[in-house]
């Protein structure tokens, strides 16, 4: 019984962050790569893993986006905010080797 309710929350919880992010790029007309990846089903760590590798194919294509300024804790971090269609131009040209990556990846390049 215990372990059937710690997977539902677990359920719920990356549920629940799927939607905040595909909500937040809707609202806003953009978004951090994160939170597109996120939007797509990734969690946050694992988000972070291929943002790193989507911002330097994003600097190498020379796709900038919108500078923003993101709450992160207690401090403020810089960022960039990018388009869906951005995003889809920087996923068609990542080529990912985990299998949750490549995944996001075709559905990034989709979501324009």
């Amino acid at each position: 019984m215990i372990r059937s309710n710690r997977i539902r929350r677990a359920t719920l919880k990356a549920r629940a962050l799927t939607t905040r992010a595909a909500v937040r790029i809707r609202r806003n007309g953009a978004g951090t790569l994160a939170s597109h990846a996120m939007a797509h089903g990734l969690c946050h760590r694992d988000a972070a893993s291929m943002v790193g590798t989507l911002r330097k194919v994003a600097a190498k294509l020379g796709v900038i986006g919108a500078t923003g300024r993101v709450h992160a804790g207690r401090r403020m971090r810089d960022c960039a905010r990018f388009t869906p269609q951005q995003v889809a131009a920087i996923a068609l040209n990542y080529k990912p080797r985990r299998a949750e990556f490549k995944i996001c990846a075709a559905r990034l390049a989709l979501a324009a």
